[in-house]
This record gives structure tokens, sequence and C-alpha cells, in this order.
């Protein structure tokens, strides 16, 4: 088998080399997996700003986001204003199968959208809660955790889809009406995180700083604004190059992430797409919510403040 080929017009290279250490796969195990789950993963990527992880022949992982020279003029994108480096960003849009197998040929193993479409005026699709487990939990303490989630949304009045994050850890999926405003929407997060947290404060906490969690499953609400997260059905830098995969909140005990990879998850998911099937319509977020949500402080501006604080602290203490 040669290990160049050509797909949708696109070229694709050196598809026998490893993509890295412990993947257990080669660069056209990864190209074959975009390719088979595109009519899936490309409705998730549509018309979002994307990041990617690329994993270039023997160096370390990196994210791009900046389309480079060389992109071909074919590959949709849009120019962005990017407040955190304080310049203009060219950001792909993955809009079709060509796009999808060009990134799979440059290497891009994650794919990471914005939370808005390129519109971004046009205000966030979903809210989203991040949880991660403490090191060394299994898995069913995350989704203990998203539990905890899934009732403070119901209390709410709201419901949402659930996914493995492809690593250790979940992400809760709300999907929202159009229109709604980026801060009311991070503010709602905030809210949620914190009522989840109060429904079992043994098991979770929203605490941002990691010495605060003790070893509790952490509720991030930080995944607002310009943020991104990995996209469902996108393979992650892990080893046996596993992939975020939807789960029915029925099933979310009988899994483990691991189970869910670029080799086994295309047999799983068959001709079925269970992240469109599990995402509810869009709804509005309640007023009481995005009230509650504008009391608390956001996470990593408060952990900044408390980080320094600490640090003076510990040198008054040294004096």
């Amino acid at each position: 088998m040669s290990s160049d080929e050509v797909r949708e017009g696109v070229s694709l290279t050196h598809l026998d080399q490893p993509l890295f250490a412990d993947a257990g796969a080669t660069k056209r195990d990864l190209v074959d997996y975009l390719d088979a789950v595109s009519g899936r993963l490309l409705p998730v990527l549509r018309d979002r700003p994307l990041s990617v992880v690329r994993v270039l022949r023997g160096q370390d992982a990196f994210m791009q986001k900046n389309l480079p020279k060389y992109t071909p003029e074919w590959v949709p994108r849009v120019k962005l204003w990017a407040e955190s480096s304080k310049r203009e960003v060219s950001y792909a849009l993955c809009n079709d199968r060509p796009t999808l197998l060009w990134f799979g040929n440059q290497r891009a193993i994650e794919y990471h959208p914005t939370l808005t479409h390129a519109d971004v005026a046009a205000g966030p699709t979903h809210l989203i809660l991040d949880l991660d487990p403490p090191e060394g939990a299994p898995f069913s303490v995350a989704v203990a955790g998203a539990r905890l989630c899934r009732q403070a949304l119901a209390d709410a009045g709201l419901s949402g889809a659930l996914k493995t994050s492809g690593s250790k850890g979940v992400h809760v999926f709300v999907p929202l009406a159009p229109g709604q405003a980026h801060e009311d929407v991070a503010a709602a997060t905030r809210a949620v995180a914190a009522r989840a947290e109060r429904l079992d404060p043994a098991l979770a906490t929203t605490a941002f700083i990691r010495e605060d969690r003790h070893g509790k499953v952490f509720l991030d609400s930080t995944r607002a604004g310009g943020a991104t997260v990995v996209a469902a059905y996108s393979p992650r830098v892990r080893p046996g190059l596993t992939v975020s995969f939807p789960i029915p909140w029925s099933a979310a005990d009988d899994v483990t992430p691991r189970e869910f990879t670029v080799h086994t998850a295309p047999a799983l998911l068959g001709d079925t797409d269970p992240w469109t099937a599990e995402m509810p319509t869009p709804q509005v977020l309640p007023d009481d919510l995005v009230a509650e949500g504008h009391t608390i402080p956001i996470a990593r501006v408060a952990a900044m403040h408390e980080g320094k604080r600490r640090a003076r602290a510990r040198r008054q203490a040294d004096e």
C-alpha cells in the first residue's frame, strides 16, 4: 500500500508514519477516522473559528490558531481580533470534507471550535461545563459530578447533553437560543456550577486553584466568551488516540473514556449520530440564573487575585 494518495483532490502524504509515542496509530489511521466521521464532525465545526492541536513528526504537540501562509486558498477562513494577543488572527472554518482531510494531512489531531459561529455578535451557541476529576479518581467520579450539573440544570428548567472529553473528564453542553449576550451566558455558567456544588459540596468544587480542590471534582465554569472546547468526535493527543465521544445519560455509568478511540469509534457509531440525537433543543437562560451568576466572581480573575494575595503573605512570613 502506498504511503501517499489523493482524496477529494487533497494530496495525503506519508500516511504510514506513526503519529506520536503511545498513539498506537499512524497518520493513515487518523485520516481514515476523520473521513469516516466527517458527516458527524463537520456539522459540529461548521462556521466556527477553529483552533487545532498538531503533532509534527518528532516534535511536541502545539495549538495552532492562525492559519499558516501555505494554507490552500480554497480553505474557508475568517479574520477575527484576538484580544489576548492583540492581533488579527486568520482562523480556519472547517466546513467541508476537503478542508478536514487537509487538516488531517497536516497532522492536526485535536479540533477545538469556538462557542460562537463566525458571526460573533449572534452570541454563544452553548453553555458548557467542563468537569475534571481529581488525580487518580475513576471516571465514575466525573460522571457523578456531571449528574450534579444535570440536576442543577433541571432545577432551572434546562437540559444538556454529555460527552467524554477524550481525556479523563466530561463535558456538559446546553444548547442556547440565539441572541443571548456573552456576559450573560458566562454568568449563567458560573451559577450552574455554584448550584451543582451546593448539591454535594463533598463531591464537587468550583475552586479554580488546584490546591483548594481537596480531591473533589472540579466544575470548570470558565468555558465561556472566547474560549474553545474540543469538539465531539475529535481525537485527542492521548495514549491510544482516544476521541471525545457522546454518551447518553442513561449509559454514563457503564463506559470509560479509553473505550472510544479512532479505531473503535466508527464501528460503535455505525450509521448513528448520538451527539445530534442526545442534544436538546436550544433554550433561553432563566433570568434568575443569569442574575445569580453576575454576583459570582469570574473564577480566573478571582484566582489571579488570590494567588497574588497568597504570594504577598508568603513573602511577609519569610521577612
